[in-house]
């Protein structure tokens, strides 16, 4: 069963290897505005081509510049998510993976059981998180489906609204 997140507390732990070698942990993560974590639903999935590599990377310079440290996780397995990151252009998104099931759960995503060959037996529908420099969820964005995905144009407009102090919201259990 999922867990319900909160805004305004700490995020769960992740450290996830990366595609290319290292491994990449939230915990050490230092961007001068927010960590942005885009969890994506693995090779198979031709939305998550389009969201990540058609949207996501051409963004990740003005999110980098805005003060956005950006990872792009999934439950793939390092084959396939070297497949996504060669196949997808993704070539300034770095890309984790590795995500285990229960991990998907701490942060509250949905889990689906495979319909098609192409997908995975499991894996996490998507999720876009903003994580405060001190490890406080700020954003949560999460669906139950593959097209339903945040504006990624309204988010990086948004990045000076956390420097100027708007406070997370949605923090009333």
């Amino acid at each position: 069963m999922s867990m319900k997140l909160m805004p305004g507390t700490k995020a769960p732990a992740l450290s996830l290897p990366l595609v290319g070698g290292g491994t990449w942990t939230l915990a050490d993560q230092t961007p001068n505005a927010l960590t942005m974590i885009i969890v994506y639903r693995g090779y198979h999935c031709p939305v998550c081509k389009d969201f990540v590599g058609g949207m996501l990377e051409p963004k990740i310079d003005a999110f980098a510049a805005a003060g956005v440290s950006v990872i792009a996780v999934s439950m793939d397995g390092e084959d396939r998510a070297t497949k996504s990151k060669a196949e997808w252009g993704l070539e300034k998104t770095p890309v984790a993976y590795g995500m285990t099931e229960a991990m998907a759960r701490e942060w509250g995503l949905y889990i689906t059981t495979s319909i098609k060959e192409a997908e995975t037996d499991v894996f996490a529908e998507p999720g876009t998180f903003w994580v405060t420099p001190d490890g406080t969820l700020y954003l949560i964005d999460i669906a139950n489906m593959p097209f339903a995905r945040p504006n990624l144009d309204i988010l990086l407009s948004k990045v000076p609204a956390v420097a100027a102090g708007y406070p997370p919201r949605g923090t009333k259990a």
